[in-house]
């Protein structure tokens, strides 16, 4: 089970580095105070659709419905979570954070979390903009406004986790779990079909895309893998330009790649003697023998 653990990205201890309460560019305190203000932004966002689909288009029973819902709801719970964590673990002066101590299935969830807010949100948008997308422009405000904050925005807060921040890469054996979140939801469509007469996704209607929708499927699920695989990458990358700029300015915050603490060197300075004229009698490993004493004797003080 340990080693099961491990290899979903739940070390033992769990994120010692704090990776994912620590930032490259911000203090602990400034990342938390970001994070709630994405999350208090993201409720307020999907409570004001809710009532307004109540209120205004009577369509609240499909709000559970929409990917870009639950998506946007994954994003607004991650920063709720991690918020705090952040936040606590800037009180703590860079201690600790409660997450660390918690049972080790609630660390792979958080983990899991962190791998669907930074490759389902820019799926979200990119299959929005370029397939759901009305050809007319919106008439309204709240339409500019919620499609707005749930189709771009939703990918500029997954970017910022993704280059801000030391969380990532996730694992590879995470992308099994983001292929049966999709199929899940696959199931949630045909549901909704089922017992409210519309489709959710319009491409996902089997009668009107006909071969097509095997297509759609399969698309959906690659470029999922795709996304995910270059989410890594930046992660990657991040993280070496972190390191490249942390042991350039001799700060070893938080890297993932190993940092030498430089400041715990001495440097010493020997010169060897100046080599004494030999005598017939002198050999040269007499000399060696001295120039060593000099050097024991330099390194004594120096303790």
């Amino acid at each position: 089970m340990i080693l099961l653990y491990e290899r979903l990205g739940v070390q033992n201890p769990f994120d010692k580095e704090g990776a994912f309460v620590t930032s490259p560019i911000l203090s602990p305190l400034v990342l938390a105070a970001v994070r709630f203000t994405f999350a208090f932004y993201t409720l307020f966002t999907l409570i004001f659709v809710l009532v307004w689909d109540a209120i205004r288009l009577h369509i609240a029973d499909a709000y559970f419905s929409y990917f870009t819902e639950l998506s946007y709801i994954g994003l607004c719970a991650y920063f709720f979570a991690s918020g705090v964590q952040t936040l606590v673990y800037a009180l703590s002066q860079g201690r600790s954070y409660p997450l660390q101590k918690w049972p080790r299935f609630l660390q792979f969830l958080h983990v899991l979390l962190f791998a669907t807010i930074t490759a389902f949100p820019i799926i979200t948008t990119i299959i929005y903009w370029s397939a759901l997308h009305p050809s007319s422009p919106f008439t309204e405000r709240f339409d500019v406004w919620s499609n707005t904050s749930m189709h771009a925005f939703n990918t500029i807060f997954a970017s910022f986790e993704i280059l801000c921040t030391h969380g990532g890469p996730a694992p590879w054996v995470h992308t099994p779990f983001l292929i049966l979140l999709l199929a899940g939801y696959l199931g949630v469509v045909y549901i909704t079909h089922r017992t409210e007469g519309f489709y959710a996704i319009s491409f996902l209607n089997p009668q009107k895309e006909g071969a097509t929708l095997a297509g759609w499927i399969i698309g959906i699920g690659a470029a999922t893998v795709v996304i995910f695989a270059i989410t890594r990458m930046l992660c990657v990358a991040r993280e070496w330009i972190a390191c490249r700029f942390s042991c350039g300015m001799g700060n070893a915050h938080r890297v993932n790649l190993p940092v030498e603490r430089i400041d715990e060197w001495e440097t010493i300075d020997i010169e060897p003697p100046s080599s004494p004229r030999r005598t017939d009698g002198e050999s040269s490993s007499e000399t060696a023998n001295e120039f060593e004493k000099v050097v024991r004797r330099k390194r004594e003080n120096v303790v």
